[in-house]
């Protein structure tokens, strides 16, 4: 029996998901934008997913565009952006914790002539809104920040900072990479205070390669690519409607039930945490405020690409960090205050609602096989 916890990385797509799926394959698989019949009809289904998800985010259908998945999202809303407004204002406001497609893409934007902040945490290892706010100035055009960590489930203060922002200088324009955070915490667009927000298929329990970017009416966005008139010119491309009928099969089937599911995950990582406090050489990041769905542990002493693979030959398959880190250090654990041992033995643990205890036990069991058989 496999147990699946790297959920964080990718989710299982469910049968839901795979039916739209293999249904807009077989049966709508028309171009969209052709006139006739059957590309009305599959313009239909992705209208209609369109609708799922923006309703499940708080937003318009005209405010979302289907991407090729999150980075796509980041990279769109960054650059964007930055076109749009950077002219006259040249700063961006950021966190020192974001994802490798937000980081990289800010490192891009440096190099062409912005100024990027990243706000550390405080001395307490949290971050406080205080510390963002003091960061925006009269010069500032855009402030990102993820909703939840990747990489160990701390979740930002993201309304506090974005709402407060828009009532100094409503100019400021906001965006927030909720990819850990949607359909698993709640939230709105409202309520969040952001003009751009981006999510992803695959985190859901969708499939791989599809994304989208709400963009609030109003907000002007240039495109980062060119060709046809697809998604309003912003994401031009013959959109996949395969993928796109999976993303709102998947958003459809749990967004009735984000209350439920986050209840079960938070009892399931309760539960794992109580089985780790009876074992000797493990270090629990427990953070206040964190996502229920993530937990970052080290095991002290043992290199986390060899408990992995210890693991796996068990049947339990976690993460060692972000999975676009490819098993390399992102950094964001030291910039929370991990030691470099407890980062050369971190591991990520991320849980779905479909996660049982059982896993988690083969998980513990697993952990003290190799304290016990792995030399140090």
């Amino acid at each position: 029996m496999e147990h699946y916890l790297d959920n964080a990385a990718t989710t299982k797509p469910c049968a839901e998901a795979a039916e739209a799926m293999m249904k807009s394959v077989i049966q709508a698989y028309a171009n969209p934008s052709s006139l006739h019949r059957m590309g009305l009809e599959a313009q239909h289904v992705m209208d209609q997913a369109r609708k799922q998800i923006a309703d499940a985010l708080g937003g318009k259908p005209q405010e979302l565009y289907f991407t090729s998945g999150a980075t796509e999202s980041n990279n769109l809303a960054l650059r964007g952006i930055t076109a749009s407004y950077g002219r006259r204002r040249k700063k961006i406001v950021t966190s020192a914790v974001e994802h490798a497609s937000i980081r990289q893409t800010l490192t891009y934007l440096e190099e062409q002539g912005f100024t990027v902040v990243r706000v550390m945490p405080g001395d307490d290892g949290n971050y406080h809104a205080a510390d963002f706010l003091h960061a925006v100035d009269p010069d500032t055009c855009l402030v990102s920040i993820m909703l939840v960590n990747n990489e160990n489930g701390y979740r930002m203060p993201v309304e506090e900072v974005f709402n407060a922002v828009k009532r100094r200088d409503p100019e400021v324009i906001t965006h927030c990479d909720a990819v850990q955070g949607f359909l698993k915490v709640p939230f709105r667009t409202k309520t969040l205070g952001a003009d751009l927000i981006s999510i992803s298929g695959h985190k859901v329990h969708g499939v791989k390669g599809i994304g989208a970017l709400y963009v609030k009416q109003g907000v002007r966005i240039k495109p980062i690519l060119f060709g046809g008139n697809q998604e309003k010119k912003i994401r031009p491309g013959t959109e996949s409607v395969p993928l796109i009928a999976a993303f709102g099969a998947a958003v459809k089937k749990l967004a009735p039930t984000l209350k439920e599911r986050y209840e079960s995950v938070f009892a399931l990582r309760s539960f794992l945490i109580e089985r780790l406090n009876e074992m000797n050489g493990v270090l629990i990041r427990n953070l206040p405020n964190a996502s229920p769905y993530v937990l970052n542990l080290s095991l002290l002493g043992y290199r986390s690409e060899i408990v992995l693979h210890y693991l796996e030959k068990r049947d339990v398959y976690i993460s060692s960090g972000s999975a676009c880190s490819k098993g390399a250090s992102s950094g964001v654990l030291e910039v929370f205050g991990a030691k470099p041992e407890a980062v050369d033995s971190a591991l990520r643990i991320s849980f779905c609602a479909e996660n049982t205890q059982e896993d988690i036990l083969a998980l513990v069991e697993g952990l003290q096989s190799a304290q016990h058989e792995l030399v140090h």
